[in-house]
């Protein structure tokens, strides 16, 4: 069984991130989505609720017969990789500027887990611009996310920024 990872933060998670999930689910047997916890980082939705995202996300994409996990994790990504058995670690690039640094975190990846390949896996045309950050940017200034999220994670983004 082939079994990948594709870490982020999914604060919120986007359209972009369902792509690479799909395209992802063809290649691999198993696809751990990791939610990266991190406490430096003030984030919009806690790991709770971005797991609840992702979660009602994955029944509007077809995943074939893959099996897609929804997990969050701590530290060294690659040695959550070792932990969990995985062949190799599934990032999504979007421009020249995302792989200069994918590269670098691929290139020590490697140096401290030979056994894990990094796979990188161009943005579909529609997403090559769309990042959490720039979602919650939009959003918050009153702009128009329609086709950039779940409409269940807007409702959500709704909610959260009425609250604020």
């Amino acid at each position: 069984m082939r079994r990948a990872i594709y870490p982020g933060s999914f604060d919120p998670v986007t359209n972009g991130h369902l792509d690479i999930i799909e395209r992802g689910c063809k290649l691999f047997d198993e696809l751990i989505i990791g939610i990266l916890v991190n406490p430096d980082k003030k984030a919009l939705f806690t790991i709770e609720e971005r797991r609840e995202m992702l979660h009602d996300a994955l029944t509007e994409i077809d995943c074939g017969a893959c099996r897609p996990l929804i997990e969050d994790f701590q530290g060294l990504l690659v040695k959550y990789a070792v932990e969990r058995n995985a062949d190799a670690i599934l990032r999504g690039i979007r421009a020249i500027s995302d792989y200069e640094y994918e590269l670098q975190m691929a290139l020590m990846n490697r140096r401290l887990e030979p056994r894990i390949e990094t796979v990188f896996m161009m943005a579909g045309e529609a997403y090559s611009y769309v990042s959490s950050r720039l979602v919650k940017e939009v959003y918050q200034l009153g702009g128009t996310i329609d086709g950039l999220v779940p409409v269940s994670v807007e409702v959500r983004m709704r909610s959260k920024f009425s609250q604020s």
